[in-house]
């Protein structure tokens, strides 16, 4: 019997972006199940009831929440075009890094977006520091993961569109191919993988609704 592989996520979210990419590139097929963050539909709330949130990866009726955890069971479950690296000592460096990412960098720029002076200010030194870590980690490399896309790359994924399109709408001008110059590279090699487009986001699309949900958090947090 045919595996049933569900994704319960957000098109603007790169969480769930990255784990459709990671099902692409092993040529598994599924189903994407848009969810509306703001009126949280029964299933999202069956499956993770714990966070609530996206992404959640339904694989025979068994979910999996978080998103570098359920790219850990695709690459465990479909071994075919492996994406972690084999070497446990390399599995490990593709972890920390992919933490760095999710836990400092992403982490950073919600500071940036809900700060404002010399917080915001701050905020944005420590994206800059942060960015020139994974500048140098990818130097001498194609890829992340080496010489072909793989975990770290499809982690790092959110550098593409979202970030860049988040970056615009705030108008903060750090992401740049003069001052990160190994990362844009990088980013060039990845536009050309078809499985990367197909995860991409409308950009027209994604800076409006970021511009909506942005004027939402500040609102809030008066």
């Amino acid at each position: 019997m045919a595996d049933e592989v569900k994704v319960l996520g957000v098109w603007a979210s790169p969480y769930s972006r990255r784990v459709e990419l990671a099902l692409k590139l092993k040529g598994i097929p599924y189903e994407h199940i848009e969810e509306d963050l703001l009126n949280k539909s029964s299933t999202l709330l069956k499956y993770n009831p714990v966070h609530q949130k996206v992404p959640v990866l339904v694989h025979n009726g068994n979910p999996i929440a978080e998103s570098l955890i359920i790219l850990e069971y695709i690459d465990e479950t479909w071994t075919n075009n492996p994406v972690l690296p084999q070497a446990p000592y390399d599995r490990a460096i593709a972890r920390f890094w992919a933490n760095f990412i999710d836990e400092k960098i992403l982490n950073t720029v919600r500071k940036v977006c809900l700060g404002s002076g010399k917080e915001q200010e701050q905020a944005i030194e420590e994206i800059t520091e942060q960015l020139k870590l994974l500048e140098n980690e990818l130097k001498g490399k194609e890829y992340f993961s080496g010489h072909s896309i793989g975990y770290l790359d499809i982690v790092a994924s959110v550098f593409v569109f979202w970030f860049p399109n988040v970056l615009e709408v705030l108008g903060i001008d750090v992401f740049t191919a003069e001052k990160y110059p190994v990362i844009f590279e990088w980013i060039g090699k990845m536009v050309k993988i078809d499985a990367v487009n197909e995860c991409g986001m409308p950009k027209e699309k994604h800076l409006d609704l970021f511009r909506t949900r942005l004027e939402a958090l500040k609102s809030s947090a008066k």
